[in-house]
């Protein structure tokens, strides 16, 4: 953000803190002021201040702070160091801090400006359990149907008034989603409403569905859906949800489950009033005076309106004619429109609204903000975009071996970690195991154990929780590594168990001194066999992703999961020897004595490296 043709006064700065002039030697002139932008990198805080950048973060650093040269900082943490070097500083046009204020403004500073807001409640579940169902009822049932004829639309976010009390609710297509808006910083759900089908009982998703809430530490409320059908099993679902860890109220716990039948629209009313319940245990509110900041729940392309995005405004008041900033996008609010196509001037704490005025497509997750104008908002913009590009060259991910200095540092009290083996058994067994590694300063916590292979969910879930994920005797779905690399999180496979629980035992004491890993590099799938006599079969196969190399180790996989394990011994392509193939071609592959090939087996090749603390 360039401040070129503000005035500054008055002398040029000391390299060194205030206070360190030589014995007898006493500043002359008064202390410079600078006008400082609300954010700003630190390598332009050291240029409008003419302090060396090493100084500058040398200070950071004494006040706890680790920031590189192109890291952003607001101007209460830019205060920190010019105050040690005797600057006075002043906030641009006298405006509050544009990020550091509203990203701060939920919390609100005086209680007595709070006031109660409505609960913003998301609907998870096993697929076919009637999650869209329950909420048309909702919907259906729960909103005036003389607002605009009756006629809504599609925003992503709607509310339904209950008892003259209005709910919130986030109509997201799955846990995926739901984490996906977390590992972005974002928390919007207040309430997790885990909807189980009473004729099936807990299933794989409902286990994934009800992790996801744990790990995002909001409070959960159970609804036993299909309750009208000759097969319902209420008791054996309330006992499946006891195994699960979830205590119910009538058995002196503390989490409601609540009987209904989506399609009848019975038990709808008794769920409504559990929610309400929960909400005001939760003591939940806001401060409506403060500008306004939220998350975007999604965002499209209209083809005559330009970029829209579904806001929930979490404190404040967001009007049409503000300016607002929402990760790297910035615009101002043009128009809003609720869910029933009613056009709003100004939306209120836990209210959704699909906004029209971004210059570009935010991102589900980004928090918005208002700012004083558009140039401020541009310029933070353009700061997070820097930002961003230098974070994302220099991303890693945490590792286990890191875990003990993190420990050491206190900035790891729990190691999070996601379990994935080949059958439920593995499965236990690897549990059971780790359960019982708790260190004295940190406790190894199993947000997920599941069978199958690592999914895309697996690694968005790790994000959003800073989990490592252990793979035991199973292999990961097709893209899933490159979406790991990019999220920053480590995925370590097994075969032994013994191997598995010692590294987590010797990363927790900090004697993990090294370890392999299996990268992964490519998947072919088999479209043919030929029998070559003696010499066994050759596998036909098309590259479908990464590459084929000869020097690769290999895994068969059939359904998910492992066969065979082991390497290449040749690589063809037509009747040449090659040393690689690309995604794309054909190629034929022999694995020495295996001969046991199917067709429609992938082959999964991937390279062993040593990772070193």
């Amino acid at each position: 953000m360039s401040l070129e043709g503000r005035q500054t006064t008055v002398t040029a700065p000391s390299s060194r803190p205030a206070g360190s002039e030589k014995k007898g030697q006493s500043r002359k002139t008064a202390p410079k002021t600078v006008v400082l932008p609300p954010t700003l990198t630190v390598k332009r805080l050291a240029e409008l201040t003419n302090i060396s950048p090493i100084d500058a973060i040398k200070q950071l650093m004494r006040n706890g702070i680790m920031a590189s040269m192109n890291q952003v900082v607001d101007f209460e943490v830019a205060t920190l160091v010019t105050s040690a070097f005797g600057i006075r500083t002043k906030l641009e046009e006298s405006t509050p801090s544009a990020v550091g204020t509203s990203l701060r403004a939920a919390a609100g500073t005086d209680p007595s400006m709070l006031v109660v807001r409505p609960p913003v409640v998301t609907i998870l579940g096993h697929v076919d359990h009637g999650k869209t169902t329950l909420l048309d009822t909702i919907r259906t049932s729960r909103v005036a149907s003389s607002e605009v004829g009756g006629i809504t639309q599609h925003i992503g976010a709607y509310q339904v008034n209950y008892k003259d009390k209005e709910i919130t609710f986030v109509d997201t297509p799955g846990h995926e989603a739901f984490t996906a808006i977390r590992a972005r910083g974002a928390r919007v759900t207040d309430i997790a409403v885990l909807v189980i089908a009473a004729d099936d009982g807990v299933m794989l998703q409902t286990v994934e569905a009800l992790n996801h809430a744990r790990a995002a530490g909001v409070p959960i409320v159970v609804a036993i859906n299909k309750m009208d059908k000759p097969e319902a099993n209420l008791d054996r679902v309330k006992r499946q949800i006891g195994e699960q860890g979830l205590v119910l109220e009538e058995w002196g716990g503390d989490v409601i489950a609540v009987p209904i039948s989506a399609i009848k629209g019975e038990g709808i009313d008794d769920l409504l009033e559990n929610i309400l319940v929960v909400a005001e245990v939760s003591e939940l509110k806001a401060d409506p005076d403060k500008p306004a900041t939220g998350v975007v729940i999604e965002a499209k392309l209209d083809k005559t309106r330009g970029p829209l995005a579904t806001v929930l405004v979490q404190s404040g008041t967001l009007r049409v004619g503000d300016h607002v900033l929402a990760g790297t996008a910035w615009g101002r609010v043009k128009a809003m429109v609720n869910d029933m196509g009613q056009r709003m001037r100004e939306v209120t704490p836990s209210v959704p609204a699909e906004m029209m005025g971004f210059n570009s497509l935010p991102e589900a997750g980004d928090i918005f903000v208002v700012v004083p104008n558009e140039k401020t908002a541009r310029g933070i913009a353009d700061e997070r975009l820097r930002q961003k590009e230098t974070e994302r060259s220099s991303m890693r991910a945490l590792t286990l071996e890191e875990i003990y200095t993190r420990i050491n540092t206190g900035e790891v009290k729990e190691l999070n970690l996601i379990i994935k083996a080949d059958v439920q058994g593995s499965i236990e067994a690897v549990r059971s195991s780790l359960e019982r590694l708790d260190d004295d300063r940190v406790k190894v916590r199993i947000l997920h154990a599941g069978s199958g292979t690592i999914t895309e969910s697996d690694v968005l879930l790790a994000s959003a929780s800073k989990a490592i994920i252990v793979g035991f005797t199973t292999s990961t779905q097709p893209g899933v590594e490159r979406l790991a690399e990019r999220e920053g999180v480590e995925i370590r496979h097994y075969d032994i168990i013994y191997h598995l629980i010692e590294d987590i035992e010797k990363a927790l004491k900090g004697i993990l001194a090294s370890a392999y890993t299996d990268v992964l590099m490519g998947h072919a799938e088999i479209r043919a066999i030929f029998s070559m006599g003696r010499r066994g079969k050759i596998a036909g196969c098309m590259v479908t992703d990464g590459r084929i190399s000869r020097s690769a180790q290999v895994r068969v996989l059939r359904n998910g999961q492992v066969v065979h394990e082991g390497s290449i011994s040749s690589l063809r392509h037509f009747k040449d020897e090659v040393n690689e193939m690309a995604t794309g071609f054909e190629c034929g592959v022999g694995l020495g004595s295996y001969s046991d090939f199917q067709e429609g087996d992938v082959l999964e090749t991937y390279r062993r490296e040593r990772v070193s603390r």
